[in-house]
């Protein structure tokens, strides 16, 4: 496991090594998105999607401690490339 692990953004050639940090990559296989929010909003989700896709891995997970039981809080995405 990995934690806070740089994803580099490639733009018309141009690539910037530290574009992003996700906050865990699991196995080398999961992006794992952490929040401590009320409520996970629609660009939490956008967020989570836009690593997967700049990084190339499928699956990723966004998990709210907020929420009052942690399985609610526990949302899977997977990046259909």
């Amino acid at each position: 496991m990995f934690v806070q692990v740089p994803v580099p953004v490639v733009y018309e050639g141009l690539r910037i090594e530290l574009g992003y940090r996700v906050d865990l990559l699991v196995d080398d296989a999961v992006v794992v998105e952490l929040k401590a929010v009320t409520k996970l909003q629609p660009i939490h989700k956008a967020q989570l999607l836009s690593y997967l896709k700049l990084s190339g891995y499928r699956v990723g997970l966004l998990i709210n401690f907020h929420a009052l039981y942690l399985k609610d809080g526990i949302k899977r995405m997977v990046n259909g490339l």
